[in-house]
């Protein structure tokens, strides 16, 4: 998941004037807790909480200096280290920015002779201090994460190549017991931007760590994509890609394994999620890798007959991921299907990974008035931190379901906590994924890119989300549900094919309800 805000134009903390050789971080460090910040197509504006940081990571460094802050770093790093000064060892200035401690202390490292790991040497130190200061758990699971540092740094001293380098710095990150929380290479980083903007080379999976068994498991295929013709489904399980078993392999890459060049294959084992545990339900797929437009939105006008026999339109609005469209997107869905005579809505997030935060966000005030409280965030601290809308305008009142299941994730469930505690939709469908947590995305001075858990999130109404999901108002079978997968294939059959979705079906009961009831929720 991606910070809240990724567009504001937010600048760094300056640094100290003492060695000005170094110059601003790309990363986000912000003095307040609360701010506007708004989409150029999504006008409105929500307040948001950002944990500022300290630490200041020297874009331009010679490879055996760093620059790092803190009383407690001082004392442990500096006990620990003096005594690896050898004549391989290199300075590192540490200082603080307090009046009460100007002074800077003088530690030696142990820096590689190898070029390429000295460099990942630096990674390590910034690593280590955004953790430190911007981490959820403020224990570090429960651990001297100052003394972690030494040790790792005195692990990648022998090394010889920058791989085993950063398989240090993993290991690293491995021993705070969060999943999420993870460093990936340039390349992958690269790969990660690039599919959340909407293009991408590969097969057409998107897929998750299982946080309860570790295991890789398929949210969704997008529709028409290799894998959804392989007949790949959600809750599916990866085994292998081309010949490499893929336990304790983080997602990311997989995700790298599974994209390519167009033209070119790539071979998975999956095993079915209707008989996980036996081996005759694995099934081999090579897949060609294709060009893979994510377009967020897809549409459809649904005739339905109420209750009292009028002929209405609902209109289906189909969410699959929250790009950095996908607000803009929807309210140009919306208003079309208005024009064309809607006067109820289905939302449909099944299978929904998430994506964009600030996306899930922006969405939900297309439907919403008023300053509500979108998300709730709980810093490391323990501090309560609600995000509000400012001044919110919805562009229709109009009857509202939300769809939902096992694979709305993350960003789908931040909407659908947020429309339905604040009254303004029904949850139809199944009990969701269940990540409540909140990362940020910094990118390090070599290209690679730094997750970290930096919240966790409760719906408007403090309901717990991580591990838990969240449960429909109304469940809905799933044997209709998969039969209707077959025929959504081709685009002229989408409405019948939608007419027979018992999900489908039980919403538009529901938005009779509540247009029978005359409210919007």
């Amino acid at each position: 998941m991606e910070p809240l805000c990724p567009n504001l134009d937010l600048k760094p903390a300056p640094f100290s004037p003492i060695s000005p050789r170094f110059s601003k971080p790309n990363s986000l460090s912000v003095h307040s807790h609360r701010f506007s910040c708004s989409d150029r197509r999504v006008t409105k504006k929500w307040r948001v909480p950002i944990v500022p940081s300290w630490f200041k990571a020297a874009s331009n460094v010679r490879a055996d200096e760093a620059q790092v802050c803190g009383q407690e770093l001082m004392r442990s790093v500096g006990k620990g280290l003096l005594a690896l000064a050898a004549a391989a060892a290199a300075n590192y200035s540490i200082f603080c920015d307090s009046p009460a401690m100007a002074e800077s202390l003088t530690v030696a490292f142990p820096v590689s002779r190898t070029t390429e790991v000295n460099s990942v040497q630096r990674t390590l130190v910034e690593t280590w201090g955004l953790i430190r200061e911007t981490f959820v758990d403020p224990t570090f699971n429960h651990q001297d994460w100052d003394l972690k540092l030494q040790q790792t740094m005195v692990e990648m001293f022998p090394l010889r190549s920058a791989d085993a380098a950063y398989m240090k710095i993993s290991g690293m990150l491995s021993t705070l017991g969060d999943p999420f929380t993870r460093i990936i290479s340039p390349k992958e980083y690269q790969s990660f931007r690039i599919g959340s903007n909407g293009n991408l080379q590969g097969v057409g999976l998107f897929i998750s760590t299982e946080p309860r068994t570790g295991h890789l498991v398929v949210l969704s295929c997008v529709e028409g994509s290799p894998a959804a013709r392989a007949g790949i489904h959600e809750g599916d399980e990866l085994v292998e890609i081309n010949g490499e078993n893929l336990d304790g392999v983080d997602t990311e890459v997989a995700v790298q394994k599974l994209r390519g060049r167009v033209g070119t294959t790539v071979t998975v084992k999956v095993q079915s999620s209707n008989d996980l545990g036996s081996d005759s339900s694995i099934q081999e797929v090579k897949l060609p890798r294709e060009y893979i437009k994510l377009t967020p939105i897809s549409t459809a006008t649904i005739p339905h007959r109420t209750p009292d026999g009028r002929l209405t339109k609902t209109g289906y609005v189909k969410l699959s991921a929250f790009s950095q469209t996908a607000a803009a997107d929807m309210e140009n869905a919306i208003n079309e299907m208005k024009s064309q005579g809607v006067h109820s809505y289905i939302l449909d997030l099944r299978n929904n990974p998430g994506g964009l935060v600030k996306a899930g966000l922006d969405v939900a005030q297309i439907w919403l008035d008023g300053d509500e409280t979108l998300v709730n965030t709980i810093d490391r601290e323990g501090n309560l931190l609600p995000i509000n809308m400012v001044n919110g305008h919805a562009i229709t009142h109009d009857p509202l379901v939300v769809l939902v299941n096992e694979g709305s994730a993350s960003a789908s469930e931040i909407l659908a906590g947020a429309l339905h505690d604040n009254r303004r939709a029904t949850l139809v469908g199944h009990r969701t994924f269940g990540k409540g947590k909140i990362q940020s995305v910094t990118e390090l001075h070599d290209g690679s890119a730094l997750f970290v858990t930096v919240a966790k999130y409760l719906s408007p109404a403090l309901h717990d989300i991580d591990q838990v999901g969240i449960a429909p108002d109304v469940q809905c079978t799933t044997e209709m549900l998969n039969s209707s997968k077959e025929s959504t294939s081709k685009e002229k059959s989408s409405v019948s094919s939608l007419e027979a979705d018992s999900c489908v079906l039980v919403a538009e009961h529901e938005l009779d309800i509540q247009e029978s009831k005359g409210t919007a929720s």
